[in-house]
């Protein structure tokens, strides 16, 4: 197809596509999905070769949350039945950190529900990341604690964060009838908070709560322009007692065009297959580590992912391998640039959008109930049932979400 050589060779130039472009690949028929992932597979194998990034969520703080986030199974209101604890203390974080670095996890993200941290939370995580770094040399440390305040991602980044994750979610135009408690721009500030003080930016979506293609579209070049380094992609766990819960719009193949379109227009940025791969990518998730280059490791956040071990035997079958925790992510460009904001000259938008050569291109952040940070946690010993059809997709199964009871929180060891 003329379209995808047009948009492998702009890959490898990190060029934008047009939205034009970007929404043909979201229109290709599934008669061409295997040519759509193998351009993607292109472009991301010369940024990314064949390694996969693995990420740990550790969930400081579970439940209670006062922000209306309808995809989230920890907002006000929530009727979902989901573990609720206040915060972990920092050797308690530490341990739970270290059952997913022994699995091959080179970040681990800490996130905490609400609408965004007090100093003293701040002060309270920054104990935990020294917590983590002292326990396990060389491993990053993402935050994802909702809204920023002034100084605070500054304090972050002196206590040893890496990163800093907040998601767009869904497009501007449509973000009002997800979230009433809180902004879109609200989120592009806290991103932009985050990458002024030197953190890498970890900003995404999630995919499946009703959007259209032009949605899809215009939240991932907004992600490029915010220059996020890392753009988590969830597909939305609809979970019984949201207001999303009868939101089953996916298949596979929907999944995997969703993946290659932000591959096309973040050709350069780490892509992680983030909340729902399980669910919804199902047993194509092998076919989808050929554009995406990161996944989480085990659960998440208020719902258990496949086994620890089954993620690893997928990367090993597929014909990947785990990223080693001495090879930088990002590649060269973007790395420089990175290491260069994080001296203290500020956003490092200068490296240009999501892999533009040219100029510069979580609210609540409890977004792993539909995805959001990511997994954490314990593993699901038992396989979930065999899933639907995809002409069964708009179908409720609930049978397909299982709640987590294991990991950080509780009294169960968690995945390792």
């Amino acid at each position: 197809m003329d379209l995808l050589n047009t948009l492998v060779e702009k890959g490898l130039r990190r060029e934008s596509p047009t939205r034009e472009e970007a929404l043909a690949v979201l229109a290709t028929s599934d008669d061409d999905l295997l040519d759509v992932v193998a351009a993607a597979g292109k472009v991301r194998r010369q940024w990314f070769g064949r390694r996969v990034k693995l990420n740990y969520l550790v969930n400081l703080k579970s439940g209670l949350c006062p922000e209306d986030c309808s995809y989230c199974s920890q907002r006000l209101g929530s009727k979902a039945d989901i573990l609720k604890y206040t915060w972990l203390k920092p050797d308690e974080a530490s341990q739970a950190a270290a059952a997913g670095i022994a699995g091959g996890a080179k970040r681990v993200c800490l996130v905490a529900s609400g609408r965004g941290p007090t100093d003293r939370d701040v002060e309270r995580v920054g104990r935990t990341i020294e917590a983590i770094k002292e326990q396990n040399e060389g491993v990053e440390v993402c935050a994802c604690l909702g809204l920023l305040s002034d100084g605070q991602a500054e304090r972050l980044k002196t206590a040893g964060a890496d990163a800093y994750n907040h998601n767009l979610n869904t497009s501007e135009a449509t973000y009002g009838e997800i979230t009433k408690t809180h902004t879109y721009a609200d989120r592009v500030d806290t991103v932009q908070k985050a990458h002024a003080a030197g953190l890498s930016a970890c900003s995404g979506l999630i995919a499946g709560m009703g959007e259209t293609d032009e949605d899809l579209v215009d939240v991932v070049f907004a992600l490029r322009e915010l220059d996020s380094d890392s753009v988590p992609v969830n597909f939305l766990i609809p979970f019984e007692g949201t207001p999303l819960a009868k939101e089953w719009n996916l298949t596979p193949q929907r999944c995997l065009r969703i993946l290659a379109m932000v591959r096309f227009v973040c050709p350069d940025v780490e892509v992680r297959i983030a909340g729902g791969r399980e669910v919804h990518l199902r047993s194509m998730q092998p076919l989808a580590l050929n554009i995406a280059n990161s996944i989480f490791l085990g659960d998440y956040l208020t719902s258990e992912g496949q086994a620890g071990q089954a993620d690893l035997d997928m990367i090993a079958d597929a014909g990947f391998e785990v990223e080693g925790a001495g090879t930088t992510t990002l590649p060269a460009h973007r790395a420089d640039a990175l290491a260069a904001a994080a001296g203290g000259c500020g956003s490092h938008a200068a490296a240009g959008g999501c892999g533009s050569g040219a100029t510069a291109g979580c609210g609540s952040h409890a977004d792993a109930a539909g995805g959001g940070c990511g997994p954490c946690g314990g593993h699901a010993e038992t396989p979930a049932e065999a899933p639907a059809p995809a002409s069964a997709a708009s179908e409720a199964r609930t049978d397909l979400v299982a709640v987590r009871r294991r990991g950080a929180g509780t009294d169960l060891a968690p995945n390792a």
